[in-house]
């Protein structure tokens, strides 16, 4: 065993770069996937820029950033091009981190800084949200919004009103047009503090209107986290005490929705991200990403469980590599889901097959019943509205995401699987009642006229879908008769 350094900039080489990007969170989510990709652009293009951490509640880890001088390792594994892929690197993007309930002169002064250009958050799908119990005069606001239009206004007095002083906006919370619900938020504080900002009300409004940039994004990739199991043998390959290792899949996807006052080229002209080589899209619009996304990654995960779960099969990378339900993966996802999209056959293939890659991660066991938690409702947002658009394109039902819904319903019968583990579901205690006096009658006919009649479920009656009561209650019955493996080779 070696002996380890400790990881600061007296031990390891950092570079300095003027401070471009204001980062509100400094979680394992944002630094494997934001100052990753930044410090990509800083290697690979002349973005030459660093990030200043701000910490969005009270309690954080911007101590531990500063203990090791905001240096840390992202471990990316997984396959990328068919290879597996284990690597480390040191990342040194992040200049300084703040704690603005105790640093807040110090946050505040962030606004005077000239280079200044950019806001990245993620403070959780909470963070995006206005309260009016927020005062002008807190020090700081306690949400994030407040947070940010008290340093918008510092900036637009520091620089008397100068419409190149205007930032680009960029939250990563997890909510769909979550840049749409920021911008929302910061006019709401706009209004509640109008008696605050006084004289300056009407054009602070104008400067942010007409001069900052708010952009919706979707990001993606999987961040496990600190890699607890693997920490110590890590920390022997890199030779540092380094407790800030941050583990991520390879992947990564960050599509940036322009700002209505700014085009494609002029924001990729100020973030180079594509320039690097990365997967970051500066689009007309979020939206077509984000069905793409829920379609081709989360559709196939919501389906594949049960089928997998009921065959014996716990893992999903097992389930891709099974010789029958990895055929069933990939008639639902090439023949069926990708057909109801709406974005280039190519481009759609080669998400479709990186879904597949990520799925088949030989570093990740993801357990099959970790996706099956409430998967009516996740079948109602990510499968059935391509079960409906398939039957209005080809006249006929997908055969493959009926079949998973059959599944589903199957599992909730309870029981035991074909290699006789107990089968214990596990949801909403009045999906599992109903579903368990469906089961009781013993009919698949009533089981199936149940489930398409919940209202509560799918927010209408699916006996409306043409033909889905038949081919639901001939898949059940397939199921009950030959069991789930026997089954899914009659569909294949």
């Amino acid at each position: 065993m070696k002996e380890l350094k400790s990881l600061n900039k007296r031990t390891a080489p950092k570079s300095v770069m003027p401070e471009k990007i204001i980062q509100f969170g400094e979680g394992n989510f944002l630094r494997a996937f934001v100052d990753w990709i930044i410090w990509n652009m800083d290697q690979k293009t002349d973005f030459n820029g660093s990030v200043v951490v701000v910490q969005p509640i009270d309690r954080g880890m911007v101590d531990w950033l500063n203990g090791q001088d905001c240096l840390y390792h992202v471990n990316l594994q997984g396959r990328l091009n068919g290879e597996a892929v284990n690597s480390l690197e040191r990342i040194d993007v992040i200049s300084r981190a703040l704690n603005p309930y105790t640093q807040n002169q110090a946050y505040m002064a962030l606004a005077e800084q000239p280079e200044i250009r950019f806001v990245i958050s993620n403070t959780t799908e909470a963070g995006i949200a206005f309260d009016d119990k927020c005062k002008f005069t807190d020090a700081p606001a306690s949400s994030y919004p407040g947070k940010l239009v008290q340093l918008l206004f510092h900036r637009y007095k520091y620089f008397d009103g100068d419409p190149t002083k205007g930032l680009i906006i960029m939250p990563c919370e997890l909510i769909f047009l979550n840049g749409h619900h920021l911008k929302e938020c910061i006019y709401q504080y706009i209004e509640l503090w109008k008696e605050d900002l006084g004289a300056d009300y009407e054009g602070f409004k104008s400067w942010f209107t007409n001069s900052c940039y708010v952009c919706a994004t979707l990001v993606d990739r999987i961040v496990p986290g600190f890699p607890r199991k693997e920490i110590a043998d890590i920390q022997q390959k890199i030779s540092y005490k380094d407790n800030l290792v941050v583990q991520a899949e390879i992947f990564h996807l960050w599509v940036i929705e322009r700002p209505e006052n700014m085009t494609c080229e002029e924001l990729r002209a100020e973030f180079p991200a594509e320039k690097a080589g990365l997967h970051v899209l500066i689009a007309e619009s979020e939206k077509p990403y984000h069905e793409r996304k829920v379609t081709l990654l989360n559709g196939p995960h919501t389906v594949l469980s049960p089928v997998a779960y009921l065959s014996g099969v716990n893992i999903v990378r097992d389930a891709c590599n099974h010789e029958v339900i990895g055929k069933y993966i990939h008639k639902v996802q090439f023949e069926e889901l990708m057909q109801t999209l709406n974005l280039p056959m190519d481009e759609l293939q080669q998400f479709a097959a990186d879904v597949l890659e990520r799925f088949n991660n030989p570093y990740v066991d993801h357990q099959v019943t970790s996706i099956m938690l409430n998967s009516f409702p996740k079948f109602c947002a990510r499968d059935l509205p391509g079960v409906k658009t398939y039957l209005e394109r080809k006249g006929e039902l997908p055969q493959g995401l009926v079949f998973g819904l059959a599944a589903i319903i199957t599992y909730y019968k309870g029981g035991k699987r074909e290699d006789g583990a107990e089968i214990v579901p596990n949801d909403a205690q009045e999906i599992m009642d109903l579903l368990k006096e469906l089961w009781a009658t013993g009919d698949t006919q009533k089981v199936t006229d149940g489930v398409l009649a919940a209202t509560d479920i799918w927010g209408e009656d699916l006996h409306g879908v043409s033909g889905l009561a038949e081919l639901l209650k001939k898949d059940l019955d397939l199921i009950q008769e030959k069991g789930m493996l026997e089954a899914v080779k009659t569909i294949l």
